[in-house]
C-alpha cells in the first residue's frame, strides 16, 4: 500500500464508520449529524434517530450515509464541523440547541433539522413555527405551561420553597428568555427568583458558593455550557444542599433531583421523519416546526434522600422514571 493511501486509510478510521461507504456508494444522500454533547451524552438520541430512518426504509451504507461528528461540548467546534459538512456536500444537517445558529451562519442553502431548540422564533432560527421560511426547521421545546409545571413539581418536593436561584448562561438568547419566564411565573407563585449567571465553566463553582445560604432550590436552564458540565453542576448543588429542577431527564440520572421535560428520544425520532421528507423532496422552509407531545417526569430518590427531602407518594406514582 502506498504511503498516501495508507495515511488516508488511517485518517478514515477516526470518522463515523460509514464514511468509507460514502465514497463507495456514489449518489447516496449524506446526512451530517452534529452531536453537541460531551462524551456519550447524545448516543441514545442518535440511536433513536438512526433507528427511525431504518424504519422509514433507509439503509445505512447503501441508500443513505450518516456522517456523525461530536463537538464534545466545545461551542467553537460547531462552525468547524458545519463547514466540514458543507465540504462533504451533505443533503441535510441534523443538530440541536445553540449549534443550530452556528450552523446557519455557515450555510443558508443546506437544509438544517434541529431535533431540539428552546425558542426557534425568539432565537431567530425561523420566521414562525408554521412557516419557517429559511433553511431550518425541526422540533421546539417550547410548551405553554412547561415552566409552571416544573415549578409546581418542585414545590411538591420542596414545600418550603420561597427563594429560587435560576442558574443559566444568559448569553444564550433562549436561556435569557427562559429566565425571564421563570421569574414571571415564580412571582405569581410568591417565589423570589434570583438570577445566577454562568457564562463560562469557571463561573460554575463560584456561583454555587454564593448559593449556600438563603436559597431553597435551583432551576437550571439548559444550554451547551450546562450540558457539558451537568454532572459537575449536580455535584456542586448537592454539596450546597440545593434541590435542582432540570430540563432534561439525563441530568437526573447524573445526580439532579428532578426534571420535567420532553422525551428527547421521541424528538430525535421525529427529526428523522422530517429528514425523510426533505430527502424525498420537501423544502425545510415549508415544513412547520413541531412541538413535543410527550413529556417525562424524572425524580432521583437517592438525591432526595441525601438532601433530606420526602417525595410524596402521589408524585412517585406518576413519575416516568425513578432513580434509586
Amino acid at each position: 500500500m502506498k504511503r498516501r493511501e495508507f495515511l488516508a486509510f488511517v485518517g478514515g478510521l477516526t470518522a463515523w464508520p460509514l464514511s468509507a461507504s460514502a465514497q463507495q456508494q456514489v449518489g447516496a444522500p449524506i446526512i451530517g449529524f452534529l452531536d453537541v454533547s460531551k462524551g456519550s451524552g447524545w448516543s441514545d438520541y442518535f440511536d433513536a434517530f438512526a433507528q427511525r430512518l431504518r424504519e422509514l426504509g433507509w439503509t445505512e451504507g447503501r441508500t443513505l450515509i450518516i456522517e456523525r461528528r461530536q463537538a464534545e461540548g466545545r461551542s467553537e467546534r460547531y462552525s468547524e464541523i458545519a463547514a466540514e459538512f458543507v465540504r462533504l456536500n451533505v443533503a441535510v444537517i441534523v443538530t440541536g440547541g445553540i449549534a443550530v445558529r452556528a450552523t446557519m451562519q455557515v450555510t443558508r442553502s443546506i437544509p438544517i433539522v434541529f431535533a431540539v431548540a428552546n425558542d426557534p422564533v425568539g432565537g431567530g432560527l425561523v420566521a414562525s413555527l408554521a412557516r419557517p421560511g429559511g433553511n431550518a426547521t425541526g422540533l421546539s421545546l417550547q410548551a405553554p405551561d412547561i415552566i409552571g409545571k416544573r415549578l409546581d413539581f418542585l414545590r411538591d418536593v420542596v414545600p418550603h420553597l420561597r427563594r429560587l436561584a435560576i442558574v443559566g448562561n444568559v448569553s444564550y438568547p433562549s436561556t435569557a428568555a427562559e429566565t425571564r419566564e421563570v421569574q414571571a411565573v415564580a412571582g405569581k407563585l410568591g417565589i423570589d427568583a434570583v438570577l445566577v449567571e454562568i457564562l463560562r465553566p469557571g463561573d460554575i463553582e463560584p456561583a454555587f458558593e454564593t448559593l449556600r445560604q438563603g436559597i431553597d432550590a435551583a432551576f437550571v436552564c439548559n444550554d451547551a455550557l450546562v450540558n457539558a458540565n451537568h454532572a459537575r453542576i449536580n455535584a456542586l448543588a448537592l454539596g450546597a444542599r440545593l434541590p435542582t429542577m432540570h430540563a432534561e431527564t439525563g441530568y437526573v440520572r447524573s445526580g439532579g433531583l428532578m426534571s420535567y421535560a420532553a422525551n428527547y428520544q421521541a424528538l430525535f425520532r421525529r427529526a428523522a421523519d422530517i429528514v425523510d421528507r426533505i430527502l424525498r423532496g420537501a423544502k425545510a422552509s415549508d415544513i412547520p416546526v413541531e412541538q413535543p407531545t410527550k413529556f417525562e417526569l424524572a425524580i432521583n430518590l437517592k438525591t432526595a434522600k441525601a438532601l433530606g427531602l420526602t417525595v410524596p407518594e402521589a408524585l412517585i406514582s406518576i413519575a416516568d422514571e425513578l432513580v434509586e
